[in-house]
């Protein structure tokens, strides 16, 4: 497995995902045991799977998982969804706000939007994680990030389902370290 490279505390574990990610987050969430940061969830989906998805982590985890809302705080050991059809934004003073401004790389939420808005607010202190998909969402919010100062994770494309959107954020140089699928919860507990 990978080892951490992380010279920061973490204080904020952001997760980008799309095509292909809700069974790899279906596998990790249940996992998590006490982690000692915010952990927010960026998936691309469609407003009828809103409730549905919440519901479905929240009784599967021990972790409390919530969607966001407007103005929600973040704390330590918990679990975060974006909402559908929302770009989730990460304010300095430790509150999440929700934007509906135009669809990124057609989706929203973006996760390019988040890792950014991520990195201005936590810098060095964020680590960025990107699972599969298939377009190129999150690459420039992994530089955001790296030039930040913050930590940079991709999920190994040989074993997501759908590689192109870790593919290229690598291929991009902006993924400090790559994981496989078996080793993303080891790795994740490692981070705090």
């Amino acid at each position: 497995m990978e080892e951490t490279t992380v010279t920061h505390p973490c204080r904020l574990l952001v997760i980008g995902g799309s095509a292909g990610s809700l069974d790899m987050l279906l596998q990790i969430v249940p996992k998590l045991e006490t982690v000692s940061f915010p952990i927010v969830i960026v998936l691309h989906r469609r407003n009828s799977e809103d409730l549905a998805l919440e519901e479905l982590m929240e009784t599967k985890s021990a972790l409390p998982v919530g969607e966001v809302e407007d103005k929600t705080r973040l704390l330590p050991g918990h679990v975060y969804l974006a909402p559908a059809d929302y770009h989730l934004l990460f304010e300095k003073n430790g509150l999440l706000s929700l934007d509906d401004s135009e669809r990124i790389h057609f989706s929203r939420p973006s996760i390019d939007v988040s890792f950014e808005s991520a990195a201005d607010a936590y810098g060095a202190t964020v680590v960025g994680l990107l699972l599969s998909g298939a377009n190129a969402d999150g690459s420039k919010g992994l530089e955001a990030i790296r030039k930040a100062g913050g930590h940079t994770v991709a999920q190994d494309p040989e074993t997501a389902d759908v590689p192109l959107m870790p593919r290229l954020a690598i291929e991009a140089g902006w993924v400090e370290t790559v994981v496989r699928n078996e080793h993303l919860v080891d790795y994740i507990h490692q981070l705090g």
